[in-house]
């Protein structure tokens, strides 16, 4: 007669941790070795490059940052980036915060539908739309070549998932604070400013973060309206790959310079932003 023992089997944990390592290292392989690559090679020569691809830079070499820093072009996109982004950001933060506090506080027929409109912008990318846009930016608003041109429709393509990350976040607020701010004679609008902005920072802080490293990465939309002296950093790095094909260490050192901004911001502010997306799933 088969006996059944009654003691819990014991979980072999050990090589299940060895396989969640693993992974995590080739994916960290996959993301971070590209960019050390592209920041390495640009310490190097061409010589160096054609020589030994993958080999560290001995000597190291400065001339391929200082040649790109020293250019005019360089700063001409990098502003031109920076403004677009920074209206970008504020735009999208702004409205989108405006939106999602009435979907998420107040109880009105047709929210949820109001909504579903919202969510289902995350599955219409700016790509679709680039023609009809450029048409409508140049020839309807004669915004063309300009920052507002390409900073208000990335700020719309924005819309949708900010509306979607905020809303969760603000219904997750306790009411008895809006209560009592009415009770005590704030109105509306007071209401909104010094309480619900304060307590949904680290919500904000995510979606301005994403928003400006959305845009700051932006290409098909500035690339049809924004020509000349107006063009952003993925422009200027087409343009500098195109003219010195040939300079391979130059176009890696530009590269590099040009997503220091977005991946500088990005680590800066990644505690807030998982802060943000936890108080949105917790929602």
């Amino acid at each position: 007669m088969s006996t059944i023992s009654l003691q819990p089997k014991r979980r072999r944990t050990g090589s299940g941790n060895i396989v969640v390592y693993l992974v995590a290292l080739v994916a960290v392989a996959l993301t971070v070795g590209p960019v050390l690559f592209g920041a390495l090679g640009g310490f190097r020569t061409n010589g160096q490059i054609a020589e030994r691809p993958t080999a560290l830079p001995d000597p190291w070499v400065i001339d391929n940052y200082t040649g790109v820093l020293s250019g005019g072009p360089f700063w001409t996109y990098a502003l031109n980036s920076t403004v677009i982004a920074v209206i970008t950001t504020a735009v999208t933060v702004v409205f989108g915060v405006m939106a999602a506090y009435p979907l998420a506080r107040y109880r009105f027929r047709g929210r949820e539908a109001l909504f579903m409109v919202f969510v289902l912008g995350l599955l219409f990318p700016a790509a679709v739309a680039v023609i009809p846009l450029f048409i409508l930016v140049t020839r309807d608003l004669g915004m063309g070549n300009t920052w507002w041109g390409v900073a208000l429709p990335q700020a719309a393509f924005s819309l949708p998932l900010t509306v979607v990350i905020l809303r969760p976040f603000l219904m997750a607020l306790p009411r008895e604070l809006e209560e009592a701010a009415l009770i005590d004679g704030a109105s509306r609008i007071g209401l909104f400013w010094r309480i619900i902005l304060p307590l949904s920072t680290p919500g904000l802080i995510t979606v301005a973060v994403l928003a400006f490293v959305t845009s700051w990465n932006a290409y098909i939309l500035p690339l049809l309206l924004l020509q000349g002296e107006m063009r952003t950093l993925p422009l200027g790095v087409a343009d500098f790959s195109t003219e010195h094909s040939a300079d391979t260490a130059g176009v890696l050192a530009f590269t590099t310079i040009a997503m220091i901004p977005a991946l500088v911001l990005f680590l800066a502010l990644q505690r807030r932003i998982v802060s943000g997306l936890q108080g949105a799933v917790k929602g």
